[in-house]
């Protein structure tokens, strides 16, 4: 009797979970992964690697590529000429929208003349004017941080070279300034819990009340401060850089490149070691005079900026897409090595291993190198609002292309949909750096996690192997997230990045790791392969409640 029941209720459990199995197994149905073309990819990647010498040409020939100057248009057409080369078709030079002025800068020296003569290790701000040849003055300490402090200063900076901040102080390195991702870190990355938010860039800032209040009236000083020097005939303003020494100098922008905006002094950020010097000196009582000459220039003939787009066409399923790119502006203290030359240089070596093996994709490949990221993602913002989708700018806000700070955008309108968005399948990045990949952000879309499980198992053994469902932000996948499109970026050891590249003049070619780049370029052509060949386009967020398309 026992037997007879048991037969009796294990059937239908049986054929339950029978059932149960196969519908599972059409929901998710294992990815599969040409082993064999992996192999090939890892062998042109890693063996017949061209990725370096791209990189030289970019940093070393090319040299600085700031968004509107001389040396990013050189950039957009050396790129267009070699990615031809390789074998791609539709190679372009594509305008994605205003930008303003360029700049570039040909010459900067500095001297401190008195008390005594030492050179000083500095670099002028962009969107600031030259000098007009040396301009030599006494060197004075305005230290403004407060409304009441301007007073102090009226009619006694005429033809002065101001210092505008307090000593900083300098540490040694106890631990060095190099180092890659630990297994305990990656754990830590694999483990995460879902994001709850999104990565935010260009909005308001985010976190303690009490700093962000400090953080916008130190902003609203130092604007103030900017138009005071101006007025009172100042002739340079000096800085240091938040984070560096060793004669390593971060720098940025000092002005707008609005084409309208008004354009200020002559500023320089110097070695923070050189800066403290001067103070020193000019808390004894004695007088310090400098020379600055600065040779720079703006550029208003074109007001466009512009992406370098290229393509391996599809067969059977062409209309669709994937693409893969990085950004190749970069600020103009060193060579945009690591920021973003490194991300170019492997996207556009994934294309040229795709080339060398003959490969004929089902879906289009398309490289796209951007234009502007430095200034707010303007390049992949512009060309994802063009071709795929756009919103309205937040109330009072500036629309600056498409998408969000970092996800569907929140509190902003609906989309505009056009054709192409249905045809697109999904966007890979490469931005933070020389470090070799070690897995992939899935930027919230768990139903990623399991094939890009399959695509990175094929290198594991070369440290690729961790996914996360966290978020990660600032830089172009955003741009592609912001509207709902699949855009991911890799993880990446951080090497020197934070500590020593990020903006500095020491973001150069001679602190590339030629391994590293390697190890990348085969792990993203082999991504862009799996992407363009598999049955299905790659698989999409869910859109928030409440957000709804117009097309």
């Amino acid at each position: 009797m026992f037997n007879r029941q048991f037969k009796r209720t294990i059937a239908p459990i049986a054929a339950v979970l029978i059932l149960c199995l196969t519908v599972g197994a059409q929901i998710a149905p294992v990815e599969k992964v040409d082993l064999e073309m992996m192999k090939k990819i890892r062998e042109e990647g890693l063996e017949r690697s061209q990725v370096m010498d791209t990189l030289s040409w970019l940093t070393d020939v090319v040299g600085q590529r700031l968004t509107g100057s001389p040396g990013m248009k050189a950039a957009n057409e050396w790129t267009k000429e070699r990615l031809t080369k390789y074998g791609l078709v539709n190679a372009k030079v594509e305008p994605w929208g205003t930008f303003g002025r360029g700049w570039s800068f040909d010459k900067v020296s500095i001297h401190v003349t008195e008390p005594t003569s030492f050179p000083v290790i500095g670099y002028p701000k962009a969107w600031t004017p030259g000098t007009n040849g040396p301009v030599v003055g006494e060197v004075i300490f305005a230290n403004i941080q407060t409304e009441a402090d301007f007073e102090k200063y009226k009619g006694k900076l005429k033809g002065a070279i101001v210092l505008s901040q307090p000593v900083r102080t300098v540490n040694a390195w106890f631990k060095a300034p190099g180092s890659r991702a630990t297994d305990e870190e990656l754990l830590r990355l694999a483990n995460a819990e879902p994001p709850t938010g999104q990565p935010q860039r260009g909005g308001p800032p985010q976190g303690n009340p009490d700093q962000i209040n400090q953080m916008m009236q130190a902003r609203a000083i130092a604007g103030k401060r900017a138009e005071f020097l101006k007025s009172e005939g100042a002739a340079v303003i000096v800085d240091y850089s938040r984070v560096g020494d060793g004669g390593t100098v971060f720098v940025q922008g000092g002005g707008s490149q609005s084409a309208d905006a008004p354009i200020g002094l002559p500023a320089i950020t110097i070695a923070v070691e050189h800066y403290n010097r001067i103070i020193r000196i000019l808390d004894k009582g004695i007088k310090v005079k400098m020379e600055v000459d600065i040779k720079a220039q703006f550029h208003n003939q074109d007001l466009n900026a512009y992406n370098t787009v290229a393509e391996i066409p599809g067969t059977d399923k062409k209309d669709e897409l994937v693409m893969l790119g990085g950004h190749m502006d970069s600020w103009h203290g060193g060579t945009g090595a690591t920021d973003n030359a490194a991300g170019v240089s492997v996207a556009m070596e994934a294309v040229r291993i795709l080339k060398a093996l003959g490969v004929q994709p089902r879906r289009t490949i398309r490289i796209a190198l951007w234009s502007g990221e430095e200034e707010g993602l303007l390049g992949s913002r512009g060309y994802v609002a063009n071709h795929f989708a756009s919103r309205p700018a937040p109330a009072g806000g500036q629309q600056r292309g498409a998408g969000g700070g970092g996800g569907f955008g929140g509190p902003q309108g609906p989309l505009t949909i056009k054709p192409d968005y249905d045809k697109f399948s999904v966007y890979f990045n490469l931005d933070n750096g020389t470090g070799k990949i070690r897995g992939v952000y899935l930027q919230g879309n768990e139903a990623a996690r399991p094939i890009f499980r399959a695509w990175l198992s094929p290198f594991k053994d070369l440290g690729a192997s961790t996914i996360t469902i966290n978020n990660t932000g600032g830089t172009d996948h955003q741009a592609f997230d912001g509207v709902g499109l699949p855009g991911f970026q890799f993880i990446q050891d951080e090497v020197e990045y934070s500590t020593r590249t990020h903006h500095s003049n020491m973001d150069v070619y001679d602190r590339i790791q030629a391994d590293d780049m390697k190890q990348a370029a085969t792990i993203m052509a082999a991504f862009v392969y799996n992407a363009a060949m598999r049955e299905d386009k790659f698989p999409r967020k869910p859109m928030p409640g409440g957000q709804q398309a117009a097309r």
